[in-house]
C-alpha cells in the first residue's frame, strides 16, 4: 500500500447508480460488466488512450455505505464525442493510496480486497475511487487489479 499523486483524467463509458446496501452493488455492477463485455462498449469508446478498463466509483452520497455511481470505461484524451448510451466524466486526480487485488476474479478477488479497505482507518475523500484492469488482469484465474482510493494526506 503506497500513496501516489494521480493526474487529472477523463473517462468515457457506461454507468449505473447503486448502493452496497443489501448486496445491491454486486447485482448492479455485475450487470454493468455483463453489458460492457457483451455489447462492444470497449470498441465504441472514442479517443481511447489505452484499452485498460477503469471501474470508477464516484458521486458518493456520503460514504461507501450510501448510494454512489459506478462507471466502466476507458481513459480518453477528449470527451467531446460521447456515444449514445454512454457517459463522460472528468476527474480531478489528487492523492491516492494504491492497493492490489490478486487472485481469481470469478471468486471475488477484487471484492475481498475492497472488504479489507472498508475496514481500514483511511482518511478517504469519497470523490472518486477506481480499479484499473490492465495487462495483469487479462487472465481472470490469476489476475492483478490495481485499486486506487482517494485520500486526504495527514
Amino acid at each position: 500500500m503506497n500513496t501516489k499523486i494521480i493526474k487529472p483524467f477523463k473517462i468515457i463509458g457506461i454507468a449505473v447508480r447503486t448502493t452496497n446496501e443489501n448486496g445491491q452493488a454486486g447485482t448492479d455492477i455485475g450487470a454493468l460488466w455483463q453489458q460492457f463485455m457483451t455489447t462492444g462498449v470497449l470498441d465504441r469508446i472514442p479517443n481511447k488512450i489505452t484499452n485498460d478498463i477503469y471501474s470508477i466509483y464516484t458521486d458518493y452520497e456520503s460514504d461507501h455505505t450510501k448510494p454512489y455511481t459506478t462507471i466502466l470505461g476507458c481513459q480518453v484524451s477528449d470527451i467531446s464525442d460521447i456515444p449514445k448510451g454512454m457517459v463522460a466524466k472528468t476527474f480531478e486526480g489528487g492523492n491516492y493510496t494504491e492497493f492490489t487485488a490478486k487472485g481469481n476474479l470469478q471468486e471475488g478477488a477484487v471484492y475481498q480486497e475492497w472488504s479489507k479497505i472498508w475496514d481500514m482507518d483511511l482518511a478517504r475523500k469519497y470523490t472518486a475511487d477506481f480499479e484499473v484492469y490492465g495487462e495483469k488482469s487479462q487472465n481472470p484465474n490469476d489476475a492483478e487489479v490495481a485499486i486506487f482510493i482517494a485520500v486526504e494526506l495527514k
